[in-house]
């Protein structure tokens, strides 16, 4: 065997090609990131290694996701790290490893996986060789690490979002360990995203470009679990998707919990639309989405920017929320019904043919009937694509789970059933339009259902069914929209 190779010595460019059997692993781990995660990776490959000669078959592992399209991007990343440790991957839970990416939302989220929890407890005890951890938003509560450091000892690992990156020095202390390992922390100005990362599709690829939030929307317990807002540099984002496409993406996600105040930290500040225009000039990418946007930080000259992009897709997630001024104060917004209204109509003046989807809440504390109309007189007036529609849901933690005036259960269920039939209404003659007319598609599976057929996704996000073959996935290709049923379609060549 050539020589061994000490980390210290290696660039982060040169990671990625680096031959991890081949690291020297009885030296002191580098300080330096992500030189050190890559020395845990090639450490854990040898217990890996070492335990599946023992057992005489691959050690498996399952990752299961909960929540948003950031956990989907950093599971990607734990699979990565997983498959460089030498593990084998499988979406049965039945595995030697198993991590659940957790969401936390919605308290009912935290259930869930408290539930699966003791599924998981039931297969460890068949097998005790088999370990689990648990990472994701629902970890940065401390009553839930206290929960699980009383009522679920047999979990071996558990840590937040802030320290996802050092993922492969936690397994490696997991598996040398019986003791349950706990590393969440409360806050970080760290980024580190140079690791191996396994992507769930070989043509498009969500692009972290920055984390946390500073909105603190009084529902919502995203900014107390992911932290303020941290923008990654323009220059690595750039550096990623040039790789990416160089890999063969043809679309990237842009995604951050508000892309639209991007970069504001910078000194100086780099606005979402200068990152947007410098993403559009890499060969290879076709498309570009992100998500979410908050209407408070939606500029102009972002909106000029998309008018002018013949890349970025027209497609608009702008969440409402409430369509009343009295509400969406309460839920600290930072605008109201008349600002909404405006900035839609300069969207739609700027980009007639854009889709601009939603989200919505009925039920805050406090909404009344008059306050649900206000909401409704919105949706009609919009003209919404389509919309995610929510009953609130209290959350421990937040302001608004404290406010009076909770709404009754019957009245929320009355006013969400009326609000959910006028946005299915609108949206299916809003569908309507598009048949007849040729679409540019991005192919992206064979159809679940009817394998003679393929699906895909419009511009505008909507999905798409055809007749065609595997070779043409990751293409995006000119379709006839023949028919419309509602939330997708049917189309031909």
């Amino acid at each position: 065997m050539d020589s061994y190779i000490d980390l210290k010595n290696i660039t982060a460019e040169e990671l990625k090609h680096t031959d991890l059997d081949r690291v020297d692993i009885d030296c002191s781990p580098p300080d330096l990131e992500p030189q050190r995660q890559y020395y845990f990776m090639a450490k854990c490959r040898q217990i890996v290694k070492a335990q599946s000669e023992r057992l005489g078959r691959p050690l498996y592992a399952c990752i299961q996701t909960f929540g948003c399209q950031m956990n989907a991007r950093d599971s990607e990343k734990l699979d990565g790290i997983l498959e460089a440790a030498g593990f084998v991957r499988t979406a049965d839970e039945q595995a030697d490893f198993v991590i659940y990416n957790t969401c936390t939302v919605r308290e009912n989220a935290n259930n869930k996986v408290y539930g699966r929890l003791g599924y998981l407890h039931s297969l460890k005890n068949k097998n005790p060789d088999m370990r689990i951890a648990l990472c994701g938003c629902m970890m940065q509560e401390p009553a839930v690490i206290e929960k699980l450091k009383k009522s679920y000892r047999f979990v071996n690992l558990v840590f937040g979002t802030h320290n996802i990156y050092k993922f492969a020095e936690l397994l490696s202390q997991s598996l040398e360990s019986d003791r349950m390992i706990v590393d969440v922390w409360e806050e970080t100005d760290q980024i580190v995203e140079e690791l191996p990362v396994e992507r769930k599709f070989p043509f498009k690829s969500g692009v972290n470009i920055m984390f946390g939030c500073n909105n603190f929307c009084s529902y919502c317990i995203v900014p107390y679990v992911r932290g303020r807002e941290r923008s990654r540099e323009p220059k690595d984002i750039l550096r990623e998707i040039k790789r990416l496409a160089a890999d063969g993406v043809v679309e990237v996600m842009l995604l951050g919990q508000n892309v639209n105040s991007y970069g504001k930290t910078f000194d100086p500040p780099v606005t979402f639309a200068e990152l947007l225009q410098e993403v559009e000039k890499i060969d290879g990418i076709e498309r570009i989405r992100f998500m979410t946007s908050h209407p408070k930080d939606l500029s102009d000259e972002l909106i000029d920017v998309m008018r002018q992009s013949k890349k970025i897709c027209r497609h608009l997630h702008l969440p409402l929320q409430s369509g009343s001024s009295r509400i969406l104060q309460k839920m600290n917004r930072h605008y109201d019904q008349e600002q909404y209204l405006s900035l839609v109509e300069k969207v739609r003046t700027a980009m007639p043919d854009i889709a601009i989807t939603t989200d919505l809440i009925v039920g805050f504390p406090g909404e009344t009937e008059e306050d649900f109309l206000e909401t409704m007189h919105v949706v009609k007036k919009v003209g919404f694509d389509s919309a995610f529609t929510f009953i609130y849901s209290k959350r421990t933690g937040t302001p608004a789970a404290q406010m009076e005036d909770q709404v009754p259960e019957e009245t929320v269920k009355n006013r969400f059933d009326r609000l959910l039939k006028e946005v299915q209404e609108i949206s299916a003659l809003k569908a309507e339009r598009l048949v007849g007319s040729v679409q540019k598609v991005l192919i992206e599976s064979i159809n679940d259902h009817d394998p003679s057929l393929v699906t895909g996704k419009l511009d505008n996000n909507s999905v798409v069914h055809l007749s065609g073959t595997a070779e043409l996935i990751g293409k995006i290709v000119p379709v006839r929209i023949t028919e419309c049923r509602g939330f997708y379609y049917y189309g031909t060549l």
